[in-house]
């Protein structure tokens, strides 16, 4: 299925913009639904999107790229989605997708342990300051509001390195199955546990009982499933096939600006050293993904 042109600074806008929004919509769905029904719910809807998509593009898929389907459905979509809706709980959205802008930076420090990717000294700086903006990303944040829980940042983290571990494989294991193949069978492998999950989070009988903030918060669930989920992970993987690894991750690097104007238009509160601390992070990001200038 051919979404858009083969351009990568095009994905790159559009994809900023979609993940971008995706964090307030979670958000919204945790107003009426546990963390475990929005994760599952989000997966499953997906899931449907994708099968009316593109099932026959999962014809000839071999025993080995069946394998990695499931590996990288695990890393790149399952477990993210829960971390995701269990953060939101206690920090902002916007915070969240800041938080996230370190793929690119965890993404240089998979290639290096795993793939020989080889470091400038430029992207040690950026490294660092990567992690000293979210440790003061963190702090900002116990400032604004003492009862925050800090502790649920490292689920972000936790997410972005999945999202780095999951490129590479992408990259080099999925290399020659297509984009929507490559969604649809990631969403298929993890679909079981997604169903099994929802079945014992009393989501059926909340639902039953017609609850108003259910059926809203459901509502922004099929955006996020739709948009935020589906047609971007089809797109996202088209775009890993066109640029490289770390290029692709940086979508993280300007997605944030898209979720600090959505969270603002919602009331979060963001302090001035914490706009300090995303602009650390940005510019860390930046010096640790720009490639080398040819001599």
């Amino acid at each position: 299925m051919q979404l858009i042109p083969q351009n990568k600074w095009l994905y790159l806008f559009l994809l900023s913009i979609i993940w971008g929004s995706s964090y307030i919509l979670i958000k919204r769905g945790l107003v009426g639904l546990t963390s475990i029904q929005l994760g599952s719910v989000r997966i499953i809807f997906s899931t449907v999107f994708l099968v009316i998509m593109g099932y026959k593009s999962l014809k000839g898929l071999t025993k080995n790229e069946w394998k990695w389907l499931v590996v990288t459905g695990f890393l790149g979509t399952f477990f993210p989605s829960f971390f995701f809706a269990f953060a939101q709980q206690h920090i902002n959205s916007s915070v969240a997708a800041i938080m996230n802008s370190l793929t690119p930076i965890f993404t240089l420090l998979v290639g290096i342990a795993f793939f020989a990717t080889k470091m400038l000294a430029r992207q040690y700086v950026g490294v660092l300051l990567g992690f000293i903006g979210s440790v003061g990303l963190i702090w900002g944040g116990t400032q604004i509001n003492a009862n925050q829980p800090t502790g649920y940042v490292l689920l972000i983290m936790c997410a972005s390195m999945c999202y780095a571990v999951n490129i590479y494989f992408l990259k080099h294991k999925l290399a020659n199955v297509s984009p929507m193949a490559m969604t649809l069978g990631n969403f298929i492998a993890i679909l079981p546990p997604a169903v099994v999950l929802l079945l014992f989070s009393d989501f059926f009988s909340i639902v039953k009982f017609q609850n108003e903030e259910v059926i809203t918060s459901l509502g922004f669930i099929v955006l996020l499933a739709f948009f935020g989920t589906a047609i971007a992970k089809v797109m996202f993987n088209r775009f890993i096939k066109m640029a490289s690894a770390v290029f692709a991750s940086s979508v993280t690097y300007t997605l944030p600006v898209v979720a600090l104007f959505w969270g603002m238009l919602d009331g979060e509160r963001i302090g001035l050293f914490q706009l300090l601390a995303t602009a650390v992070i940005l510019i860390g990001v930046s010096l640790a993904h720009r490639p080398k200038k040819p001599n």
